[in-house]
């Protein structure tokens, strides 16, 4: 049956003995060296998705790129953004990292910017670790987005700029692994938090910076704990996001249509091993940088408590004799009102 009939997706994806996937992966020793090269992990997840019981993961880099290309698939990327922020927008176009303040400091797994059609700019990201994209650093990469925003639109509009010029700007971070502020008693069940700026007196003021945090393991363990699914739209994205295994492939077609095409495209991915295995050597390559900047990072961060301390115990042994020699100071005042009373009162009794 052609691949664009619709078909049970699982159809597409030819189930194969491990050992006969090994053995056409020796068949190409170049592509054989580079998987030799993977984890242990990485090698389980590409050979279960060659032997057609699993998914590419799409929480890897490159194969969220791949597949959400938003220059290919623009209206994959618009959608999952849609389902987000609660309302319909069409990708205009794709923004250079280049333009980015935050050359060299990047942790992250996968990054997408795009101009939306009226203006605005989205950053969606993923992280499979969350202590690499602590508040700080969501901080820092929403004012980049703004200020390249206002960069950009400053330099069109030359003298007739104004600032009501510029449009919102949503960062979107979804965790694979979430912090544990987003697993708080009370947040159970709870996994897409919106946060703007809000003022304590309620005034209302339409503020440029939103942030989307959105941890799927929550939404994992709650949806599929549901006795009755909610079916709609985000959830069928996130539900894209999780999955990691060829089994519920065809219900989560049946409940969520516009899954479709990607899991068409991915299946087509089976007949290209070498393809697959750069995008998985990608993907290491991906998080063995970050580890080395991480632990850069945090061996820097060490450096600087430990210079802290040394200064901290500095100023106290500085204080501690600044003290001693008062004492001193006033020791040896006290020995001289001493003698001067001592000769005061022989001179009396003489």
């Amino acid at each position: 049956m052609p691949i664009t009939e619709k078909a049970d997706i699982s159809t597409l994806f030819k189930t194969k003995n491990k050992g006969l996937v090994i053995r056409e992966l020796q068949s190409n020793p170049e592509a054989y060296g580079r998987y030799r090269c993977l984890t242990d992990d990485l090698k389980e997840q590409l050979t279960g998705f060659l032997c057609g019981t699993k998914t590419l993961p799409l929480t890897y880099d490159p194969f969220f790129k791949k597949l959400f290309n938003p220059d290919i698939y623009p209206e994959r990327l618009a959608g999952f953004i849609s389902s987000v922020i609660g309302r319909r927008v069409r990708i205009k176009y794709t923004l250079p990292s280049e333009e980015s303040l935050l050359q060299g400091t990047s942790l992250l797994i996968m990054d997408i910017v795009v101009e939306l059609e009226n203006g605005s700019i989205a950053n969606v990201e993923i992280q499979k670790i969350s202590y690499l994209f602590p508040a700080q650093r969501m901080s820092c990469y929403s004012a980049d987005l703004l200020l390249r925003q206002y960069s950009r639109v400053k330099g069109k509009r030359g003298k007739k700029f104004t600032y009501n010029d510029l449009k919102k700007v949503y960062t979107i971070i979804i965790f694979e692994k979430s912090p544990a502020e987003l697993h708080r008693e009370g947040l159970y069940n709870m996994y897409v938090h919106h946060g703007t700026t809000v003022f304590n007196t309620g005034i209302k003021m339409e503020m440029l910076q939103d942030y989307y945090l959105i941890p799927l393991d929550v939404f994992k363990k709650s949806y599929y704990s549901m006795d009755k699914k909610d079916i709609n739209e985000l959830n069928g994205w996130l539900a894209l996001l999780s999955v990691d295994s060829t089994d519920c492939l065809d219900e989560l077609v049946t409940d969520y249509p516009q899954l479709r095409s990607i899991f068409v495209d991915m299946a087509g991915y089976l007949d290209k091993p070498a393809e697959v295995i750069d995008m998985f050597s990608e993907a290491l390559k991906i998080l063995d940088e970050n580890t080395v900047h991480y632990m850069i990072e945090e061996m820097q961060k060490q450096i600087d408590e430990d210079k802290e301390t040394i200064a901290d115990k500095d100023n106290a042994l500085a204080d501690r004799d600044a003290l001693l020699d008062k004492k001193k100071t006033e020791l040896e005042e006290a020995h001289q009102e001493i003698e001067r009373l001592k000769r005061k009162l022989s001179m009396v009794n003489s």
